[in-house]
């Protein structure tokens, strides 16, 4: 179980990375910059759901996890943050309509992995061949 973790978890970590680096390069470049692309870029029902995660693990007075939004986010919605800003990832990824459909899947397996449930022969192939479409759907 350890190893398919610890690949979801770099995999994660990479996604959380490339979205906000992005988004920051691209607020950077705008001729119109707010210097704050969370606020700009996020839609709001993600930044909202992020703020009462963020309280949430404030008042439940454990460390916190980060200071940074990105990593308060659900793998779905970090899908959904690279689908509402596709003129910026456009020329990132292959196609639109594949970003989702490879993140629903490694979603899919984000679960069990993440609360410790055993893999099927099948769903470790599964993790594989995910890992490799994404990366197969950048340019």
């Amino acid at each position: 179980m350890a190893p398919h973790y610890e690949t979801f978890y770099s995999l994660e970590r990479t996604i959380r990375r490339l979205v906000s680096d992005t988004l920051a390069a691209d607020d950077e470049a705008s001729e119109a910059s707010h210097g704050d692309w969370w606020q700009v870029k996020v839609p709001d029902k993600i930044r909202g759901d992020v703020e009462k995660r963020q309280k949430k693990e404030i008042n439940s007075a454990v460390t916190r996890r980060s200071n940074s939004p990105i990593d308060f986010c659900t793998f779905g919605e970090l899908s959904e943050i690279i689908t509402s800003n596709w003129d910026v990832f456009s020329g990132m990824f292959t196609s639109k309509e594949a970003v989702q459909r490879v993140m629903a899947n490694l979603n899919g397996l984000r679960g069990p992995i993440a609360h410790c449930a055993p893999l099927a022969e099948d769903e470790v192939l599964r993790l594989t061949l995910s890992v490799r479409d994404w990366f197969r759907l950048m340019d």
